[in-house]
């Protein structure tokens, strides 16, 4: 049933990480009641593909601008832990379901809303996309080889990294404050908060002398040549993050270049030298020879997978973590609990909505 079994969440339709949180949260076992535009619920309900990451959840349609609609809207919140929305500041309180509306007609709703700015601020009503969020705090400039251009990480930083994570971390730790004070509360959740709180490592390296703002020449960012992605004899790719001296000394061992004399790990006017060494050494093999070569070692070189191989490794199947169901590769639930675990809620019909309202107290 999962862990959330018993928590009831009212979402209204979005995208990006707003949809990906109600996804987890129905994971996690919660019931959750997606509230879109009338003709949109409808047409799921005839099969029709939904929003990105909208699968797996009760959907009813109300017209919040309609008497009846909003009354439908009021009924789900009165009844509900957690409301979700991901509009920019304001759609909300238009529509009468602001934080002050909800919260008078359910003083224990735990009001989670995720942007990438934030509810207020200089750029709060602002639009933007994950790159945006995460060029203005620095992210994005650390992401890159050096002496090219930094490289967007697709929106797994910005979205889903500092927008859907931590919109969870907020209605889990708001839901758990409740139990004492009996109250719900305002979570604000931003991505430009989030994706900035990640970079807490890389922030106190700099601190300490130990990162240059220059991005491709610091440790972790393809500067250092034992922590980067090569090339194979086929085409393919392995990554190499071989940092403790014990596991470079493993990776020395298994392209054959302990015998070397080679520069020390860490002379980093030597790194060209050692990459180009490496680069050299990796390109004699291809990558599933690699991997044979480095299968039961510590020398942190891995195969990278395409997304159509990747289901198919045997970690990654024995774990679930990636699943094909239908057809198509679904992620399986994360995390994992031995008592109640949670299940995929993807790829799957849509629960019935009738039920779920008779769940919740509403319909006949």
């Amino acid at each position: 049933m999962g862990p959330l079994n018993g928590i009831r969440v009212v979402e209204f339709t979005g995208i990006g990480p707003a949809p990906m949180a109600g996804m987890l949260l129905a994971d996690l076992g919660a019931s959750v009641i997606r509230i879109d535009r009338p003709e949109a619920a409808e047409a799921l309900r005839h099969g029709a593909p939904g929003p990105h990451m909208s699968e797996g959840r009760a959907v009813v349609g109300a017209d919040l601008k309609s008497e009846e609609g909003l009354a439908l809207a009021h009924d789900l919140v009165h009844r509900a832990d957690v409301l979700l929305e991901g509009f920019r500041p304001g759609v909300m309180e238009r529509r009468g379901l602001g934080p002050d509306q909800c919260l008078e007609l359910n003083p224990r709703l735990v009001y989670a809303r995720v942007t990438g700015w934030g509810q207020d601020g200089p750029l709060a009503h602002t639009v933007g996309h994950d790159m945006n969020y995460i060029s203005v705090n620095g992210a994005l400039h650390a992401l890159g080889r050096a002496g090219g251009p930094p490289v967007p990480p697709i929106n797994l930083l910005g979205d889903f990294a500092g927008g859907t994570m931590f919109t969870i971390t907020g209605i889990l730790a708001a839901l758990l404050e409740r139990q004492t004070s009996g109250r719900g509360q305002v979570v604000d959740a931003a991505m430009v908060d989030g994706s900035a709180l990640l970079m807490s490592m890389v922030h106190e390296d700099r601190a300490r002398g130990f990162w240059n703002d220059e991005r491709g020449t610091n440790y972790l960012d393809t500067g250092a040549p034992w922590y980067d992605v090569y090339e194979c004899a086929d085409g393919g790719h392995v990554s190499v993050g071989c940092i403790e001296p014990r596991f470079y000394a493993a990776f020395l061992e298994g392209t054959g270049l302990a015998g070397e004399e080679l520069p020390d790990q860490w002379d980093t006017e030597n790194w060209p030298r050692l990459r180009a060494r490496f680069t050299e050494v990796l390109r004699s093999r291809t990558r599933d020879e690699w991997g044979e070569v480095f299968e039961g070692t510590e020398a942190c070189v891995t195969p990278i997978l395409s997304l159509e191989e990747a289901p198919d490794h045997p970690h990654v199947r024995a774990r679930g973590s990636l699943l094909r169901e239908g057809g198509r590769v679904v992620p399986g639930p994360a995390p994992r609990f031995d008592r109640t675990p949670g299940t995929v809620t993807r790829g799957r019909p849509l629960p019935d909505t009738d039920e779920v309202l008779q769940e919740w107290g509403l319909g006949s």
